[in-house]
């Protein structure tokens, strides 16, 4: 039977290589239009009705803004504004001070991309921190002091067990203090030097008689505490600590929580390029791309509010709290909670009847559950709702300011919806609206770090980035095209594929960020595709040297090359998800890009270059001088 060399068909591979060439070069349009500058206006409640467009056409115009577009959303309304960042605060500071306190006006930006490309859902490519500017705040998630408030919360349930029991004369208190932790300015000095061996534990004093009882209190307490430990340290004391395993396991949590927390804060400020994530044992880095009013990222971000509600306590309640309201009056409130502000499920701002600002919640199952067996018992009592916030004094000391938002009287049975009042203005209902929404924090965060990029700073490194692509690139093209002629057209189609697969990838996954050392990135890529193709042209040249035909040394060639291709790409993509999985910032954003660019380039660098071959069917030449070696 006669060997055939007869080109085959490629029906199925050249669909693939159509339908994916065309739906990323489609997510990679929107890229080269890049964005518009523009106004978000929102209620400050969700009940707030938007201005309608011509409402707000008319206020841009009475100002001499020039306004591109419009567009009225369920949330909000977006004016694209045509001007710079400096037009663009200016139209904010105008468009304010005419709708009022009612509505909430943040800077943002809108896709400049045809309209029909924003209808399906078509998006530049996010960029980092470094090329669009933006804030750089890195936190200080205070351990320490969540370490005092969780050993506080042991003392509270060891002296109500000892009430329990009627032990008279035994006491718990902690290590190192002589006194409680106070409500209204709670200090936690983070100096080493004046740490002790005695701090993270309490110190249990008891009478000679009482102490076959100390077990019974101790058993009662692990129960509800399992982690704590008991020692014995005298005839009549004991210390009570947490293990140092639970210490671990509980920081791990604070972190984790913290993390959960301002992640949710972020976007409920509406920013989805922003990058979170933990930095060593007790920090937390949080890059906000594009942001443009750093005041209020920071006024949410770096808050440390919570929301607490208590029942009022009475004379016999053991570890009672002690606050004063607005009026002066003294309040002792029960040592726990009802429910927290982890109970809170949902939270919008709003008015009354009166035009008062209020905060309506919506509690989870447990919080609601709580409240409506508290409601049910306490008809007629009150019930008082504390905010607490943390902040650092001159003397860097963290402090703790609680103040009595209301003392309300429950007049029914209460379910998983009420309100709370008594907030200063609608703007402070909105802003704890959105801390409730998003969760408050375990633990007290700091910023110690804050950077501001400018944008026009972004801008200067996009430019020099593409500039450097674009020589790059160019170079390359040129080279290939010369030295491999026929196959070198097929190597410079598919590099140019490359780019742009890579380009529709990243825009159309939701997480991927381009950074400045993403660019860098990019220019890696276009050599390691350009390797590929260069393994995979000279092992055909080696083939015809022998004296194949063109078809059997390039099936030959693209067969024996795909081997050296595989492992050299699979031990970058090892480094790279290495990178990408312990990195953060630029370098994360470089690991990132480098993934993408190994597959994109194994996809165009090996099948798309295959089936361009078949179809071009090119002649390689051979040089005599070549064949006789």
């Amino acid at each position: 039977m006669r060997k055939t060399t007869a080109k085959p068909k490629h029906t199925w591979q050249i669909l693939v290589i159509i339908i994916t060439v065309v739906i990323l070069g489609l997510n990679a349009i929107p890229t080269l239009y890049g964005n518009n500058n523009a106004l978000l206006v929102s209620g400050v409640n969700s009940t707030q009705p938007l201005p309608s467009i011509q409402q707000l056409r008319d206020v841009m115009q009475q100002q001499n803004i020039q306004v591109k577009q419009i567009i009225n959303g369920d949330a909000d309304s977006k004016i694209v504004i045509d001007g710079d960042d400096e037009a663009l605060v200016h139209a904010q500071q105008q468009l304010k001070s005419e709708l009022g306190d009612d509505y909430q006006v943040r800077l943002g930006n809108q896709s400049a991309a045809p309209k029909w490309l924003q209808e399906l859902g078509m998006s530049p490519i996010k960029l980092g921190l470094d090329l669009s500017g933006g804030v750089l705040f890195v936190l200080e998630v205070d351990t320490d002091r969540a370490d005092q408030e969780r050993l506080a919360n042991a003392k509270d349930e060891t002296l109500q067990i000892i009430h329990d029991h009627g032990l008279r004369g035994m006491s718990v208190k902690m290590a190192g203090t002589e006194n409680n932790l106070v409500s209204k300015a709670d200090v936690t000095t983070k100096n080493p030097v004046a740490q002790t061996e005695t701090e993270g534990k309490l110190d249990l004093h008891f009478l000679s008689h009482q102490a076959a009882k100390v077990k019974a209190v101790v058993t009662d307490l692990q129960q509800r505490l399992p982690s704590i430990t008991y020692s014995k340290t005298g005839e009549r004391s004991a210390t009570l600590a947490f293990s140092e395993q639970s210490i671990t396991t509980f920081h791990h949590e604070i972190m984790a929580q913290a993390l959960t927390t301002l992640r949710g804060r972020i976007e409920e400020l509406g920013i989805t390029e922003a990058v979170t994530q933990r930095q060593g044992q007790s920090r937390i880095r949080i890059e906000l791309p594009g942001v443009k009013d750093p005041e209020q990222a920071k006024r949410i971000i770096g808050a440390t509010a919570s929301l607490d509600f208590y029942e009022m306590a009475n004379s016999g309640t053991m570890g009672a709290k002690s606050f004063t309201d607005e009026d002066g009056r003294h309040l002792r409130v029960a040592p726990k909670p009802i429910f927290t502000g982890s109970n809170i499920e949902n939270a919008n701002s709003g008015r009354d009847e009166m035009g008062i600002a209020l905060v309506n919640l919506t509690l989870d199952g447990i919080g609601g559950k709580k409240m409506s067996e508290f409601s049910r018992d306490n008809i007629g009592n009150p019930m008082v709702t504390i905010f607490s916030e943390y902040h650092k004094n001159s003397a860097d000391e963290m402090i703790k300011n609680s103040r009595v938002i209301s003392v309300a009287t429950i007049q029914s049975q209460l379910g998983n919806r009420f309100s709370i009042t008594g907030l200063d203005s609608p703007q402070a209902a909105s802003d704890l609206a959105l801390l409730l929404r998003a969760g408050s924090l375990d633990a007290p965060i700091t910023i110690v770090q804050q950077r501001t990029i400018q944008a026009s700073l972004g801008k200067e490194n996009v430019n020099n980035g593409i500039m450097a692509l674009a020589i790059g690139l160019g170079i390359t093209l040129v080279f290939m095209g010369l030295w491999y002629r026929k196959l070198g057209l097929i190597a410079n189609t598919s590099l140019v594929l490359n780019l742009v697969c890579l380009l529709g990838l990243m825009a159309l996954l939701p997480n991927v960020v381009l950074t400045l050392p993403g660019i860098a990135g990019l220019v890696l890529t276009v050599g390691m595709a350009v390797d590929t193709n260069v393994l995979i042209f000279e092992r055909i040249k080696e083939e015809r040297k022998r004296g194949r035909s063109n078809f059997l040394a390039i099936e030959t060639g693209y067969k024996e090359a795909f081997a050296t291709i595989l492992d050299a790409n699979v031990t970058t993509m090892i480094t790279a998800l290495i990178l990408l999985s312990i990195g953060y910032g630029p370098v994360k954003g470089f690991a990132m890009t480098l993934s993408l660019g190994i597959l994109t380039s194994m996809f165009t660098g090996v099948f798309v270059a295959h089936v361009l071959t078949y179809i071009v069917k090119p002649q390689i030449a051979v040089k005599q001088k070549e064949l006789k070696a």
